[in-house]
């Protein structure tokens, strides 16, 4: 080594790698995107950088990133928010690879949460948190939406098998291992994320969701996309995979009493049309729908303490709608997974790699 390289060994210091990177995906909605970045740059946590990884936007990105000193990272698109978390994950460094969409805005403690679960609990590979219970939109759907989400990942603290990439962190060593989110089936807004968790888990890796990591969600949401992304972009992959994982899966939503209304509201859906020959079907039907209110009372009962009741009287149709288009979801995810003729790449690849990590758990 010349002298003039020992000098420069001597003098700069080692790079230092982040504990955590956070990686933000994002097509146009620099909107969001500037709230997003606001809320990271105010983080009261400290050993973190940030990559913003632009899926091919219209909208001018790089300027919006510039105004708050994170990176920025530009790819051909859009194809899709696996596929940019996947190339941003391949340049950030962080021994923990953090997740937030570009409509969340995590809290001032939200990294510093999730620095706190790794650092008391080395045996925890990824963690998950949950939306709040101030969704930013006012709107009655968005309001049900959110305050929905927060609700059920709540209630369902501590170990998972699932992942949730719009506030979620996971170990960056195990996320290379698995190949990252499947980029070729998910190829735009879906279930990459509780894919990827489903794998995780089923190789002996824990995944926790802990309450106190939470954010703010940005998006408004309308009947309409409610029913698109919990029928096309949820439900019916959601179903397929479940068939494809076996008893690999066990996700939050799908407790056996929840599985329960589902076949009592479809029940109650078949015998309304027999109401103008038989109109006792009609009061079977009310008796149905009431019993499966009442086996969400505590559902319900947190929508009437954070909204009051006039909230929650409409909240009951919506979530009786919700359990028909669950049902709907498992007769078109089982149907669609019947005609698949072959497993495809991707699922075959995971469950290899699943399988290969298994003796690694823990091998940090």
């Amino acid at each position: 080594m010349c002298d003039h390289d020992k000098l420069k060994s001597v003098t700069e210091p080692p790079i230092q790698t982040p504990m955590l990177s956070v990686v933000v995906p994002v097509y146009n909605s620099t909107k969001y995107l500037k709230k997003c970045l606001a809320a990271l740059a105010a983080s009261d946590f400290d050993d973190f950088d940030v990559l913003v990884v632009d899926d091919g936007s219209t909208e001018p990105v790089a300027p919006v990133v510039a105004q708050y000193g994170f990176e920025y990272m530009r790819i051909d698109g859009p194809g899709g928010p696996a596929r940019a978390r996947n190339r941003g994950v391949a340049r950030v460094k962080g021994k923990y690879l953090v997740f937030i969409d570009a409509d969340v805005v995590v809290h001032r403690d939200t990294l510093k949460q999730f620095a706190n679960v790794f650092t008391v609990d080395s045996m925890i590979d990824a963690v998950v948190g949950s939306y709040d219970e101030t969704p930013a939109e006012p709107s009655f759907f968005s309001q049900y939406k959110n305050l929905f989400h927060h609700y059920v990942h709540q209630i369902n603290a501590g170990q998972v098998s699932t992942f949730w990439s719009g506030c979620g962190a996971m170990r960056r060593d195990l996320f290379l291992a698995f190949g990252g989110f499947d980029e070729e089936r998910y190829r735009r807004p879906a279930i990459e994320d509780i894919e990827l968790g489903t794998w995780v888990s089923a190789a002996g890796f824990q995944i926790v969701l802990a309450p106190q990591v939470k954010a703010t969600h940005l998006k408004r949401w309308t009947l309409w996309s409610i029913l698109k992304t919990d029928i096309f972009d949820r439900g019916v992959p959601w179903i397929r995979l479940m068939l494809r994982a076996g008893a690999a899966a066990n996700t939050l939503n799908a407790k056996s009493s929840q599985r329960v209304c589902v076949a009592l509201t479809w029940l109650a859906s078949a015998l309304l049309p027999l109401v103008w020959w038989w109109p006792v079907a009609g009061i079977i039907a009310l008796l149905l729908l009431s019993l499966v209110s009442a086996l969400n009372f505590d559902f319900y009962r947190y929508f009437i303490a954070h909204s009051g009741v006039w909230f929650t009287l409409r909240v009951l149709p919506m979530h009786w709608l919700y359990f028909w288009y669950c049902g709907l979801c498992v007769i078109w995810g089982t149907v669609a997974h019947h005609l698949e003729k072959q497993p495809e790449k991707a699922e075959s690849a995971a469950q290899a790699t699943a399988e290969n990590a298994r003796p690694k758990v823990h091998a940090k």
